[in-house]
């Protein structure tokens, strides 16, 4: 899936940036919650995903709240209803005369606060991970914030913005994986500054919709996970209040809805807007995968120390990626200090492979890649089976700078302008047999 143009609405002195993704039947607008930024977002796998699923639905159009990523600064806590006013100004400017309410966290809130006051306009809601208000109240006590916890929040954010420190409302299942958290570091530093986060924050301490509730007229749907640090039953209390809202439970922790199991949300978003869930994705399926690595990378970290290890990591990531999106591979996952892709065809992956390596090689480090086709398991987002152990026996066998591939790879290939030097018989570990291979040209 190709980025989208970042665009932006006028509401009132402010610019407010958006996108518009897909072109579907209807129109669906996504509220973000804490943090956001158009275009970063677009280099996490989950939010790809997340996306795409929507855009098959739907003409999604999204935004970066005012104070945050690409939209204006604030100079002072904004209001509730200039927040509401970002989301008019942005349906305004898509053309947008009506649309499904789709909104996480805080941004519920704000998606609520919208239906109540242009029920015309909002022809469903969605609300994950909700919350009525952000700090507890005699009868609303379901919140993670008390005058202590924000101090603390509020001084963390002072000392550690931009370390990953979002992670644990908003992806506690990450916390225990560092490349994880070195992406929502960057994320964090994209998204806000330490300074403007703290607006936001006293932004979202005004945030109390419970006398709104009743006046939602939409059909409603919240979504919860029952391990979110937002008490599910903050969740429970909206939904008694909306007049014929739905609940559905899921397990998991993730108060993000792209993280954990976008697809599981996603699924119950389908089918309360179009009636219906899509079949299931099939779990075999053949494909192009391709694996790279970065050649003697503990030995170039320990030369050039921690700090610049990580810079060179983040832009041999921000290299490969740019490479996967012009050939239209799909992301799986990242392996150590290296990349998991799958292709519909060997000829895209080869092009990719070859046009990382050698704009990485600038960076003064070499990758490795290896490329096999055939079937493979889908797990969750994942993908198994032994097409995907050969694709990564097939990589260690690469030199540095070298693309290595099968011969079923090479086969597939016949008749383009991709040319092949043999490379002879190897044994590939774990798999059956002996395996020809070739270094792609």
């Amino acid at each position: 899936m190709e980025r989208p143009k970042t665009r932006y609405a006028r509401s009132g002195e402010l610019s407010i940036a958006y996108q518009v993704v897909g072109d579907g039947p209807r129109d669906l607008v996504y509220v973000p919650g804490a943090i956001s930024h158009l275009d970063f977002a677009w280099d996490h796998p989950g939010y790809v995903r997340f996306m795409r699923r929507l855009a098959a639905i739907a003409r999604v159009i999204v935004f970066d709240r005012r104070g945050m990523g690409l939209s204006d600064p604030v100079s002072a806590a904004p209001a509730v209803e200039e927040r509401v006013g970002d989301i008019r100004a942005v349906m305004d400017a898509a053309g947008s005369e009506s649309a499904v309410m789709l909104a996480a966290s805080e941004g519920s809130a704000l998606a609520c606060y919208f239906a109540a006051t242009e029920p015309e306009r909002v022809s469903a809601a969605i609300l994950y991970g909700a919350l009525a208000r952000m700090m507890p109240a005699a009868d609303y006590p379901w919140t993670i914030l008390n005058e202590d916890l924000l101090r603390e929040w509020k001084g963390a954010v002072a000392e550690a913005w931009g370390e990953g420190l979002i992670l644990t409302p908003l992806a506690p299942s990450k916390l225990a994986d560092e490349r994880e958290r070195e992406w929502w570091g960057r994320y964090e530093r994209a998204c806000v500054s330490p300074a403007m986060e703290l607006k936001i924050i006293e932004a979202n301490l005004l945030i109390d919709i419970r006398d709104v509730l009743h006046l939602v007229q939409a059909p409603t749907l919240l979504l919860h996970r029952r391990g979110d640090l937002i008490p599910i039953d903050g969740a429970r209390y909206m939904a008694e209040r909306i007049p014929g809202a739905k609940m559905i439970e899921m397990d998991g922790e993730d108060h993000w809805p792209w993280i954990d199991d976008p697809d599981e949300v996603c699924d119950h978003i389908e089918e309360f807007v179009t009636g219906a869930r899509r079949a299931p994705e099939p779990d075999r399926v053949l494909a192009t995968v391709l694996f790279t690595d970065i050649v003697a990378s503990t030995e170039h970290a320990a030369e050039i120390g921690d700090r610049r290890w990580r810079e060179l990591l983040e832009a041999h990531e921000e290299s490969f990626r740019r490479e996967l999106e012009r050939q239209g591979g799909q992301e799986v996952k990242t392996t150590g200090d290296g990349f998991l892709a799958t292709f519909d065809g060997p000829a895209r992956a080869i092009r990719c492979a070859k046009a990382a390596a050698s704009a990485i090689r600038a960076l003064g480090i070499n990758i490795r890649a290896g490329i096999h086709t055939g079937e493979c398991e889908r797990r969750n987002g994942d993908i198994g089976g032994i097409a995907v152990h050969i694709g990564a026996r097939v990589m260690s066998q690469a030199g540095p700078g070298e693309v290595l591939v099968s011969n079923t790879v090479k086969d597939l290939t016949a008749g383009s302008d991709i040319e092949f030097e043999e490379r002879g018989e190897h044994e590939l570990k774990g798999v059956p047999g002996s395996w020809r291979l070739y270094a792609a040209r």
